[in-house]
């Protein structure tokens, strides 16, 4: 605690041995809105710590598990990483102490579908998880993670953990009614739910611009505006007797402006309230994130994180996505603005959750995890994460920057420090191997695509699981990798590539994000392909002149993909139109709708006694 008093000064005071936590703050008011969850992350860490839970975890011989998961943290932003001008030390004595992954790859470039196939150890078309649309754009749309699929959590619990989610969700909410919460957390295997169940996006924080169809919010004001002067223009045409003109039609263009200006207003302008929320469980305990509430504090949680067993923790931090937020002791701290200092918050988080571990005698009893859902936003510019030297970023489909992420994990006495391991591996793997570690069954009623990664990581291996690995863009294939059993090297065969903008960029700077489709992308015939094992910045596409099996690589390649779509079966989709459009009576809502508002300072629940 007295680091974490160091870092936020008198804000954080002493707590008592029930783990009633008062953290008054002095921030300014977006430091402050957002500070929440690194200060629930500090009562985490004190509840960790109680006298219970180190009892109970005496007495079993299954691991521990604290998966920490950055949202949009380029692989280029760590240290281990090659980055030497951003500070972090305690990520990158976690690869020292542990087990460095230098292929270690997203199965999406974006965070909805990412998460998915993170939660459940299959890509996310599987889940109905993938559209033209990519991602989840309001919290009250009815499409999520389907209430069928089962996460790693889910099974953790049948063989008795204590399961926990801190942070961002992003994988929907409610499917038919407020408060059925199919799509929750704790209707996915997490005991305790503390977060956003949505993201942070720019229209949480005022000033910093708009990040939900931005397009559409200016057809919807322009459209009701002209409607409006048409209305206003006939009344005064007919007032001066210049034309005849009947009252009906004006009338009519005046409702019509009047529905397109709700259109707009009801749904867009009242974003920050219906999407930037904080949750505790399934009630709401803050709505809309109070810029302006300089006393975000976790009273009194009592909540015992791990009482009767093993834990699984999910760390799934609202950092370093945009908008930029980062707490009073780290302000101007790095040597890169507002992301490097982001970034090095991060790192401080790591670390102490490191240190909790090691003080209570468990790190040989605890499995850490770290990466990112996905590459950094390039588009960004300076308030995006560096991609090293890797082609891309962010929603680029199968670019490699947008979909290589650090992985690293540590567990020592099991794993041996130090080594790295340069064969793909996926976020999906992370699945099957805390599944088998819990003592749990993998399901047999279907496909996954995750991999146990412990002999990788022990060194019983030195080879990928994976000889194919299948990279979407939205729901289309956009790329293949293979890896031949016979040879070292590393294929990837690219379908079609995004059209960046404007011409001569390293990105889709016009559209902010690049899209998966029509004119937004060129198709190539043959594909392009690389050998990334000498070309990972997929810079030299390969030709019959430069790589003599070329012709085999399109041809395994082909059939490969054949084969994997195959396995894939009809689902509902949960990223249409009709789903992820705002729906009132959806919205999860602190009070009476519309009427939602409430402070966590001044919140009480059930939850949190």
């Amino acid at each position: 605690m007295r680091l974490y008093e160091s870092v936020y000064g008198k804000r954080a005071r002493r707590y008592s041995r029930n783990v009633d936590i008062i953290l008054p703050a002095e921030d300014s008011e977006w430091e402050s809105s957002l500070l929440c969850f690194c200060r629930f992350f500090a009562g985490l860490l004190v509840l960790l710590q109680s006298s219970s839970y180190v009892t109970s975890a005496d007495h079993d011989s299954r691991p521990n598990f604290v998966l920490m998961m950055v949202d949009d943290l380029g692989i280029g932003d760590i240290g281990c990483y090659g980055n030497d001008t951003i500070s972090t030390p305690n990520v990158d004595r976690l690869a020292a102490d542990g087990v460095k992954l230098s292929q270690h790859l997203a199965a999406a470039p974006l965070c909805t579908p990412s998460r998915t196939a993170f939660m459940t150890g299959r890509y996310a078309l599987r889940a109905g998880e993938t559209s033209s649309i990519q991602v989840i754009l309001f919290l009250a749309g009815s499409g999520g993670l389907p209430p069928n699929e089962t996460t790693f959590a889910k099974l953790l619990q049948k063989q008795g953990y204590t399961t926990g989610i801190v942070g961002k969700w992003h994988l929907g909410v409610n499917c038919e009614s407020r408060n059925d919460h199919c799509h929750h957390p704790n209707n996915h295997g997490f005991d305790f739910f503390y977060g956003l169940p949505f993201t942070n996006f720019n229209d949480c924080k005022p000033g910093a611009g708009k990040g939900v169809l931005v397009d559409v919010q200016e057809t919807l004001w322009q459209m009701s505006a002209l409607l409006a002067l048409a209305s206003l223009t006939l009344l005064a045409v007919r007032a001066s007797a210049l034309l005849r003109v009947s009252w009906s039609l004006a009338a009519f263009l005046a409702v019509l402006s009047l529905l397109g200006f709700t259109a707009w207003f009801v749904p867009f302008e009242l974003l920050r309230t219906w999407n930037c929320i904080i949750m505790r469980n399934g009630e709401v305990v803050e709505q809309p994130v109070k810029l302006e509430t300089l006393v975000l504090q976790i009273t009194k949680h009592k909540h015992k994180f791990n009482r009767n067993g093993p834990f699984l923790l999910f760390l799934s931090l609202a950092h370093v996505h945009t908008p930029l937020f980062v707490s009073e002791g780290f302000t101007g701290k790095s040597k890169h603005g507002l992301y490097g200092d982001n970034v090095e918050e991060v790192d401080w988080m790591v670390g102490r959750m490191m240190e909790t571990i090691e003080r209570l005698g468990l790190s040989e009893k605890t499995l850490m995890y770290f990466t990112s859902d996905h590459g950094g936003h390039i588009e960004e510019g300076p308030k995006g994460g560096w991609n090293g030297i890797y082609r891309g970023g962010k929603a680029m489909g199968g670019w490699e920057g947008g979909i290589r992420v650090p992985g690293i994990f540590r567990w020592p006495g099991r794993l041996n420090p130090g080594r790295e391991v340069a064969e793909p591996t996926s976020l999906m793997d992370v699945f099957p191997t805390v599944v088998k570690l819990a003592g749990g069954t993998l399901p047999e009623d279907r496909i996954l695509d995750g991999r146990d990664l412990m002999p990788l990581l022990e060194g019983r291996t030195n080879r990928s699981q994976h000889e194919f690995m299948f990279h979407y863009c939205g729901m289309y294939l956009n790329a293949v990798r293979w890896h031949p059993p016979d040879s070292d090297s590393i294929f990837k065969v690219h379908f079609f590539t995004p059209n960046f903008s404007p011409a001569g960029a390293v990105g889709c700077y016009d559209t902010s994000i690049c899209m998966c489709h029509g004119e937004f992308v060129t198709y190539h015939s043959p594909p392009l392909v690389f050998e990334l094992s000498g070309d990972p910045s997929e810079s030299r596409p390969l030709s019959p002149d430069t790589e003599p099996r070329l012709a085999e690589v399109l041809e395994r390649v082909e059939r490969a993909v054949t084969e994997h779509r195959r396995t894939l079966t009809p689902v509902e989709r949960q990223l249409t139109w009709a789903k992820v459009l705002w729906k009132p009576w959806l919205q999860p809502c602190c009070g009476t709708f519309p009427f939602c508002s409430c402070e966590e300072s001044n919140h009480t629940s059930a939850g949190a006694e």
